[in-house]
Parts: C-alpha cells; sequence; structure tokens
C-alpha cells in the first residue's frame, strides 16, 4: 500500500484479510494516512471511490479481496508537510498488555487521536514509536483532557471483541471525579437522555433533554460518594459545601456523558472547562489545578481471546492525588 497517499493518478487498493469487516470509511483514513478526514467522505459521497467497480457508502463494510477504486488525490502543502512530518513517536505507561491488546495510562492534555484542530493523538504517537505492530486500534476514546485507563487492540479480532462488550454494556467502566459541593448520598443513579448539539462556532456540546426528545440518547450514570472534602480557606467562597470524591461508573458510553449528568445535578467537575463553574474554576486554578478532575480509574472486561475476567486498575496522577484525601482503595 503506498506510503504517501498524494498521487495525480487513479490507484486500486486490494482489502486484505486482517482489514475485513472494517467500514470503509476507516478503512480509507487508516490507508490514506494524512487525507483529510473531509476530503475522504467528499471522494466517497461523490462516487469517485468505488468497490469492485460498484458505488459504495462510507458506512459499508469492505471484506477482504475487494478492490477499491481510490481517485487522484492532490494535497496542499501544510498536508504534504504533515505527512512528510507525522506524529513523534511517544510510548505511554502499560498498565497491561498481550498479543491481543494493551491498557495504558493516559495522560490529562492529551487527544486520543488527531482531528478536529488537533495535530495527532494517543494513537498516532504510538504507531510511530512502534512501527513494527501490524495492528494497533483505539478501543474506545477519552476525553483530551481526561487521564487514565485506555484500551488499544492489537488484532482485529480483539478490536471487535472489545468494542462489542463495551457496546453491550458488559463492562464496568468506573472514573473518579472531583465536584463541587456535597453530593448526596441518595443520589445514585442518573437516568437522563443526553441531546448533542454544536455551538455557532462548530464546537460539540451536549445536554440533558427530556424523555420525549426524539434525539435524546438514554444515558445511564452510577454515583457512590468515595469522599468528602473540606474546602480550604481559598476555596470558601467558591465551594462553601466543600467538594464530594465521586466514584462514578458509566453504564452507556455517550459523549461527554459524566460531565453533563453531573453538572446538571449541580454538581459540576472540578476544573471543567466546558459544563463547569467557571469561577470556582478560576479559584482551583489558583490553588493548583490546572485541569479538570476526572480519571478513568477502573475497568471491569472479558479478556477477548482467554475469556478469563480482568480488572484494570491505574491509581490518581500526582497533579490529582493531593486534592483527595489518603486511604483511597
Amino acid at each position: 500500500m503506498p506510503s504517501n497517499p498524494s498521487s495525480g493518478e487513479v490507484r486500486h487498493i486490494t482489502v486484505d484479510e486482517e482489514s475485513a469487516g472494517q467500514r470503509l470509511d476507516n478503512f480509507l483514513i487508516r490507508a490514506l494516512k494524512g487525507v483529510p478526514k473531509s476530503h475522504i467522505y467528499r471522494i466517497i459521497r461523490s462516487g469517485e471511490v468505488r468497490r469492485n467497480k460498484g458505488r459504495v457508502s462510507a458506512d459499508d463494510r469492505v471484506d477482504a479481496g475487494d478492490v477499491l477504486r481510490i481517485p487522484p488525490i492532490r494535497l496542499s502543502e501544510r498536508i504534504e508537510e504533515k505527512i512528510a512530518h507525522p506524529a513523534p513517536a511517544r510510548e505511554f505507561p502499560v498498565l497491561f498488555e498481550d498479543e491481543a491488546f494493551l491498557a495504558i495510562d493516559k495522560p490529562a492534555g492529551v487527544a486520543v487521536h488527531g482531528g478536529s484542530g488537533v495535530s495527532f493523538g494517543v494513537i498516532e504517537q504510538m504507531r510511530q514509536a512502534r512501527p513494527q505492530a501490524r495492528f494497533l486500534e483505539l478501543v474506545h476514546r477519552l476525553d483530551r483532557e481526561t487521564s487514565g485507563l485506555l484500551l488499544i487492540a492489537k488484532k482485529k479480532s480483539a478490536l471487535k471483541a472489545l468494542q462489542d462488550q463495551f457496546r453491550e454494556r458488559e463492562t464496568g467502566k468506573t472514573y473518579l471525579a472531583l465536584v463541587k459541593g456535597a453530593w448526596p448520598a441518595r443520589l445514585k443513579v442518573l437516568d437522563q437522555p443526553l441531546h448533542k448539539y454544536l455551538l455557532p462556532d462548530g464546537e460539540r456540546r451536549v445536554k440533558v433533554t427530556g424523555k420525549d426528545d426524539p434525539d435524546g440518547m438514554r444515558s445511564v450514570t452510577l454515583v457512590k460518594v468515595a469522599q468528602r472534602l473540606a474546602a480550604p480557606p481559598s476555596l470558601l467562597t467558591g465551594s462553601p459545601e466543600g467538594f464530594s470524591l465521586l466514584e462514578v461508573t458509566i453504564k452507556t458510553g455517550r459523549t461527554h456523558q459524566i460531565r453533563v449528568h453531573l453538572a446538571s445535578a449541580g454538581h459540576p467537575i472540578a476544573g471543567d472547562d466546558k459544563y463547569g463553574d467557571f469561577e470556582l474554576n478560576r479559584q482551583l486554578s489558583r490553588a493548583g489545578l490546572k485541569r479538570m478532575f476526572l480519571h478513568a480509574w477502573r475497568l471491569q472486561l472479558t479478556h477477548p481471546v482467554t475469556k478469563s475476567a480482568l480488572q484494570l486498575q491505574t491509581e490518581l496522577p500526582d497533579e490529582l492525588r493531593r486534592w483527595s484525601l489518603p486511604g483511597l482503595e
């Protein structure tokens, strides 16, 4: 497969066994490294991409042996420069690894993949760091400002098996979140639909909506109070009731689900720059909290090959640990 997708000629790509079953758009994003997603979707919609000489849609699944016609692609100098100088290679702390998949501890401030103004993310950096790896794909996503457990598949079969578990809600994903105020101990289940929308500048946002909203997606979040913390003197005006450290388990994986559910309940996450208490965030920043306090802490799953039960866990990073009390198990 050509390493440089910029070409003035029509090309034909044959789908290999490892890629069988992938959506066409995802296959082309991987095969045409560096080509903007918007351009890939444009050539699919226009009918310039053909599969076995017939039209094909972005969400169609490719089969081994399919021959894809790729039209001439001319890239801007900026994109050519990006291809010539790809993401810097970087490894991340590995919490678990075998031949099927690995779990890493993602730091806050790092996107999981490139796009939306981000040149590259975890997956692009890891592919550069492991050029011998034939297959590395994200199993799921974390927000850029969220730290913690992130799974990456090393085989297509493992990717499908793990994503099926996430889709069927067979995994247990628990996060640690520090929120404003005293969370009511009786409030243990948040079952509120969420609705995605765009701001005028195109940025994505999510809000709680009514049960009758046809575009609302059912979203279920379980909450347990792990610790209650008194506010230090510098934060008494911003959060006189102190803070609550919550163990938050999501039964559905909606965009910004935890952030929106907690904020809608009147207890926004400390440091959340989209749904948080902005004045309190300024006070927290002056007190030393420079990021959102949301950490993907524990993950229970079934191993995609051995079928054994696994529980993975990663502790709070240093910049968050000092905001919680000792003894959290």
